[in-house]
């Protein structure tokens, strides 16, 4: 009762303050989630699937804007667990963001903790999943806010769905994890994506786990569509269907329309979709995604599929009620963009620009307190004497941000900020610009020193600092895409370019005017990308990968914000159910 006392005073706080809206509704909405087990069968394989309430994928969060949530969580297995809630900018609500030893210790077996935060100023397409090692392989689902203004889109909505992306292993995928840590090689790739849990048609044995979402003729939806693959970047597509761009990680966009869009991990995209086309005698319609690949590692080159089922066809033919016999998949046949086709996903990216109206301006910081330049890499690492190492040259993978590879401390670097622990394992000098700056694009990708430094460095900056953070990718062992996701706060897209990041020209070429606005950002391949950030949300927030592989390898740091003046400005105490270490 002193918990949920404690948090209405915040939202009335909140309130006062102008942080939320008084005219929303200040219902509080419960879920309870149950991470247990459950058997499940894909592609003739049958395995024990790590799950939440035994759905997968799991259930589905919808709120509306000014809700305040409460999740109590219980964990029925044996290994520990977290939650995070993607994209929840988690406003002095630090403890309820979820990411394992950063803000919070792991949620141990027979045990329960209840995330509790408010929904405030945001609306539209967001995500839930595990975040402790690869748990989130199968532990995710949407999560909803809707908005309580209308929908600022010409075309009104008539019915939505959503689609999530996924990716299917018939093995453990714990001991993919561990496999690849252990001996420093790359992970065993996926047997499947999926589409809503379902593989579709092109793989063996898996016609009848096929989605068919079914139209009706005229009717304009919208699609909440949802990256949750672990370690691919995927195109999506619906034959002879323009889709409509209208939001991206739960901001309004500019509307436009595209035959295909790119969605990273961590990514969310909302589209219209008008079923204005006349079907075949089956009514139905592929509905495909497949991998954009921008590396030379190994890769799942799989397509998964669904179908759109038109209900009411201007045709005078049965309309099948079973998925389409389809075999082979073949972007070109389709007029799609092929799986290395970084023209057209440019093109794409180049498009998405925020809404920028009254009702939804664009509060991108014109100008910068600091401005921090930090590489991010793949690294091989010397084999230590006496070890077995499986990646390149009988040496071992990592990742890196500024040749730092992120360790995880035994305690939660919230909790030691909090306490001021004097025994804490992190620091805040987190490099904010390389040390010896170098051909970072053109550089060998074999023959250079890769190895990394390990630590936990992470970087502090006062209340209301307005940070400009460049996120330079390099050549080391390939160029590839990486989506790079913010904790705790969105960020605009200012500017994103090939090659090396120049300070004396490409900040004059920045968007400071309705820039995308996102919370994972897809740094081109071979080249760079300019986030600005109101630090403005007092906490430690992670910053990472989304490639999950790149995460255990190291890809990741953080950003202490500190308290501000009062308490609307300053971090919440820990609840009383904290999990402790």
């Amino acid at each position: 009762m002193e918990d949920f006392c404690r948090f209405v005073m915040v939202t009335l706080l909140m309130i006062i303050s102008g942080a939320l809206p008084s005219c929303l509704s200040q219902t509080t909405r419960r879920f309870e989630f149950n991470v247990k087990w459950k058997t499940v069968t894909r592609l003739c394989h049958t395995k024990s699937l790590l799950t939440v309430n035994g759905e997968y994928p799991g259930p589905t969060i919808a709120v509306h804007e000014g809700d305040n949530v409460e999740i109590k969580v219980t964990n029925h297995i044996a290994q520990n667990t977290t939650l995070h809630w993607h994209g929840i900018k988690q406003l002095r609500t630090g403890w309820a963001d979820g990411p394992a030893y950063i803000t919070q210790c792991p949620i141990r077996g027979g045990k329960t903790y209840t995330y509790k935060f408010t929904v405030i100023d945001q609306r539209g397409t967001l995500w839930w999943h595990a975040h402790h090692s690869w748990q989130r392989a199968s532990v995710y689902g949407a999560f909803i806010i809707h908005p309580h203004m209308p929908y600022p889109f010409s075309v009104p909505v008539q019915d939505e769905f959503p689609i999530i992306f996924g990716e299917w292993w018939n093995g453990d995928v714990d001991s993919v994890e561990s496999e690849m840590m252990k001996y420093g090689g790359g992970p065993a790739i996926s047997n499947a994506y999926t589409i809503n849990g379902l593989p579709g048609p092109f793989y063996n044995c898996s016609n009848k786990d096929t989605l068919v979402k079914t139209v009706e003729h005229g009717k304009t939806y919208m699609l909440r569509i949802i990256n949750a693959a672990l370690n691919d970047e995927l195109f999506f597509a619906v034959a002879n269907h323009t889709l409509t761009v209208v939001e991206i990680d739960a901001v309004y966009t500019k509307p436009f329309k595209t035959k295909a869009i790119m969605i990273a991990p961590g990514q969310t995209t909302n589209v219209l979709l008008t079923a204005n086309q006349v079907p075949d005698s089956s009514g139905m319609f592929l509905m495909a995604a497949w991998t954009y690949l921008t590396s030379v590692f190994p890769f799942n080159n799989s397509t998964t599929a669904g179908f759109l089922q038109y209900k009411n066809p201007k045709t005078t033919e049965h309309t099948s009620e079973h998925p389409k016999k389809v075999t082979t998949f073949d972007p070109v046949m389709y007029n799609f963009p092929q799986m290395e086709d970084t023209k057209y996903y440019t093109k794409f990216s180049d498009n998405l620009r925020s809404l920028h109206s009254p009702q939804y301006p664009c509060n991108v910081p014109k100008t910068i307190h600091k401005r921090i330049v930090t590489v991010i890499s793949l690294n091989l690492q010397d084999c230590p004497a006496n070890k077995t190492c499986k990646g390149y040259a009988k040496k071992s993978f990592y990742a890196s941000m500024s040749n730092q590879s992120f360790v995880r401390p035994a305690v939660s670097i919230l909790e030691s900020h909090y306490k001021k622990l004097k025994r804490s394992q992190y620091s805040t000098d987190f490099p904010e610009k390389p040390r010896r700056p170098f051909d970072y694009t053109g550089v060998d990708p074999l023959t250079e020193n890769m190895n990394t430094e390990f630590g936990t460095k992470i970087i502090q900056v006062p209340y209301g600092t307005n940070l400009e953070i460049v996120l330079q990718g390099t050549s080391f062992l390939n160029v590839e895409n990486h989506p790079i996701h913010v904790h705790g706060h969105n960020f605009f897209i200012v500017g994103k370019g090939f090659g090396n990041f120049d300070v004396s020209k490409d900040p004059a070429k920045y968007n400071l005017v309705d820039p995308p606005e996102r919370n994972t950002v897809a740094v081109p391949s071979g080249g760079w990308a300019a986030i600005r950030i109101k630090a403005d949300n007092p906490g430690v927030w992670f910053i990472h990968c989304h490639l999950e592989e790149h995460t255990s390898w190291g890809l990741a740091s953080g950003f202490l914000v500190q308290n501000g003046h009062g308490p609307t400005q300053s971090l919440l105490p820990p609840p009383k159910d904290l999990p402790s270490c």
